[in-house]
């Protein structure tokens, strides 16, 4: 009987040491119990050396979710008056209940010239873009006027596809030669959709972000090609935003420092293609070309031009071709943006403003008020998961003041 009730005992003894071994290993994989660790001690942290507060909770709670990293006590001090001061712009706009919204974002630490620094290009004069040739004119589609243009056509080696087509034809003597041919998409304007939202139809490709280089103008001309291949041949593709930043300086781009998409369409015409992320993948900032032929994915063989100012065409152009890219003045405030109609009295509409390139994918109506519907490069996690609408009708802020899209092959 001793014998047995020792040997429970011991059983006993094993088993709670066991299971208090196991909990404490529990304790240190659990991930769950391992982010409210973090969190506790960031805010431990953050608060011993700012002061006990709502806003510094806030603050404290932000840097965890950002995963921000401060250097020193001073640095922690510096940016929660920063956070502070952008907390209390995004409150008292709200608090007017205007068409958009505000909300705190991984910017909502760095002050207005630091954003622009790291996430604008310098304003580019696209003055040399703005003379449109997408054309408006109720005329028979492309299909409708084939006779007119192929008439020593022997083989079509494949219909409209993305408003190119090609053909083989005869020459006088006889031989064969391959030709292609661009067609503007001819519709009338009364048959404009009130709605379009290019995400529904699977060509636009996931929202990316450029990080701390003012890379904009190269993820809106990827994200228009990667539309406009999806279209042409069914499947997605990423390109390199990087070999733009890097090889398309000779067109007037100057890599993490600002570019226009119309001119990095052009360097990839006369450049032979571009290649995808894979190959050439993102740095975010400026290096040196490593541009290889053989890994070019895309081949642009024109663009078009919407016409300064053209809502009108640009919406036609949304409506019935595939996103464009387009670029705007951000001024401060945009970048807090949330959900709703952007508008802005503070922003200019010339060629000489824009600061800022990204992917119109869609229009609409929201509570009276028509929009554009914008794809941006900085995360899935700003704004409306990485969109903004902007108003339309008024150039706000010059969105249809450099607009353009590609024609690939």
């Amino acid at each position: 009987m001793a014998r047995t009730l020792l040997l429970v005992v011991g059983v006993l003894i094993v088993f709670v040491a066991g299971a208090q071994a196991g909990s404490e290993f529990l304790a240190e994989e659990n991930p769950i119990r391992q982010v409210v660790d973090g969190l506790h001690e960031l805010e431990t942290s953050i608060l011993r050396i700012v002061g006990e507060s709502r806003r510094a909770l806030s603050f404290a709670r932000f840097a965890h979710r950002y995963g921000k990293r401060y250097e020193n006590a001073e640095e922690i001090q510096r940016r929660f008056q920063v956070f502070s001061e952008n907390l209390k712009m995004i409150r008292s706009h709200n608090k007017k209940g205007l068409s958009y919204t505000m909300g705190v974002n991984e910017f909502s630490d760095m002050t207005w010239d630091e954003f622009r620094k790291h996430r604008l290009g310098a304003a580019q004069n696209c003055s040399a873009t703005t003379r449109g040739n997408h054309k408006l004119t109720d005329v028979a589609l492309p299909e409708l006027l084939l006779e007119k243009f192929l008439p020593n056509a022997i083989t079509i080696l494949f219909p409209i596809r993305n408003m190119i087509l090609k053909w083989t034809k005869l020459d006088d003597d006889g031989t064969a030669e391959t030709v292609q041919l661009f067609f503007p998409l001819l519709v009338a304007e009364s048959n404009v959709l009130k709605l379009k939202d290019w995400r529904e139809t699977g060509i636009v490709s996931p929202v990316k972000n450029q990080g701390h280089c003012g890379s904009c103008w190269t993820f809106s001309t990827t994200g228009a090609l990667e539309a406009a291949y999806a279209q042409a041949f069914g499947k997605g593709i990423s390109l390199s935003e990087q070999q733009l930043v890097d090889c398309a300086g000779a067109f007037n781009n100057f890599g993490c420092n600002g570019g226009l998409p119309s001119q990095a369409f052009e360097y990839i015409k006369y450049n032979g293609g571009l290649e995808t992320e894979d190959a050439y993948p993102y740095t975010g900032k400026n290096g040196l070309c490593k541009y290889s032929s053989e890994n070019a994915a895309v081949q642009v063989v024109d663009s078009v031009n919407i016409t300064l100012g053209a809502e009108d065409e640009l919406r036609h152009a949304v409506a019935f071709v595939r996103p464009v890219s387009v670029a705007f003045e951000v001024v401060n405030g945009f970048r807090a943006y949330k959900g709703g109609v952007y508008t802005s009295t503070k922003c200019g509409s010339s060629p000489m403003d824009v600061n800022h390139a990204v992917l119109a994918v869609g229009y609409g109506v929201e509570n009276g008020i028509p929009y554009w519907l914008i794809k941006n490069s900085w995360g899935a996690d700003w704004g409306d998961n990485g969109y903004f609408k902007m108003e339309m009708g008024k150039n706000m802020c010059g969105v249809a003041t450099c607009a353009s899209y590609p024609v690939v092959a």
